[in-house]
């Protein structure tokens, strides 16, 4: 079931974001324990909060996604400033306690809210006007799947920053050639461009976990000019990335349906047969899906 709310406009007032006091007191209320299991470390700094939503650059018209709202820390921040945020929270209670606490921190906004109980990788649809921008602290045991998913899934989409673990900072933000270049970054740049927009500390959260984050900012762009499905294209970099030690010839010999019909395939779309996944990007993994022998 939504909570649907709707507009107005208010300057931000630092009264209204969640303490850390206020963030231990509501989860003690509505008999929350974070768990690894979905993630859960919730954000307790201010100056994190504010500088989340100054870094995305969302303003007056824009409709925010924002995915494990958690208790609320990021959600009030945003809502000075957007003209509603959708927030898609798969633990029953928060999703349930969401509205009462933006209701009781800053009632002015309350109408701008828009609460989607249930899984980000299982939503198939958002209610109300088409989103303009994801921003979110993503759970980090399913970051980049659910990154993935909410860009194939909402191409209004038209920027995104997101607070990820670290290490998968740098994945979804490498270029080719480079030695963490992979399957993260190869597929994100079939939706955007992708760039590391700073670093977060460990003792913004509660409970603080054991690694450091990263913001990462996505610019949405012009898929790729090819004949090829994204899945078949998915598909390539799966296999040329399965095992990053071989060549191509032999990656995608499982996908091509041998090692001389894969060379085949890589020939006619201009690759090395004897190249490995870390060097091509985007434009190249397309041209060979569109060479998939028959």
């Amino acid at each position: 079931m939504w909570v649907t709310q709707t507009p107005e406009s208010d300057p931000a007032d630092r009264s209204r974001l969640l303490t850390p006091a206020d963030v231990r007191a509501l989860a003690e209320r509505f008999g929350i324990r974070p768990t690894k299991t979905l993630g859960q470390n919730f954000v307790i700094d201010h100056g994190t909060v504010r500088r989340i939503v100054r870094v995305a650059g969302v303003g007056a018209d824009d409709v925010v996604v924002e995915v494990g709202p958690g208790l609320g820390s990021l959600t009030l921040a945003l809502l000075p400033h957007v003209r509603q945020v959708t927030a898609i929270e798969i633990d029953p209670g928060l999703a349930e306690a969401l509205p009462g606490t933006v209701a009781d921190h800053a009632p002015d906004l309350a109408d701008r809210l828009t609460v989607v109980p249930g899984d980000a990788m299982r939503v198939t649809e958002l209610p109300g006007p088409a989103p303009t921008a994801l921003v979110a602290n993503l759970p980090y045991n399913v970051s980049v799947p659910v990154l993935l998913h909410l860009l194939e899934l909402l191409p209004s989409l038209e920027r995104v920053l997101v607070m990820v673990q670290a290490e998968v900072a740098d994945r979804i933000t490498a270029t080719p050639g480079g030695r963490i270049y992979g399957v993260p970054s190869a597929k994100v740049a079939w939706y955007a461009s992708a760039r590391r927009a700073g670093s977060v500390g460990r003792n913004v959260f509660w409970p603080a976990p054991n690694v450091d984050s990263g913001l990462v900012e996505l610019i949405r762009r012009p898929e790729p000019s090819t004949k090829a499905p994204r899945r078949e294209v998915f598909k390539v970099i799966d296999a040329a990335f399965a095992q990053r030690r071989k060549t191509l010839r032999a990656a995608l010999s499982g996908w091509a349906g041998s090692a001389p019909a894969a060379e085949e395939a890589l020939r006619a779309a201009g690759v090395q047969p004897s190249a490995r996944g870390e060097s091509l990007g985007i434009e190249e993994f397309a041209a060979i899906a569109e060479h998939r022998p028959e």
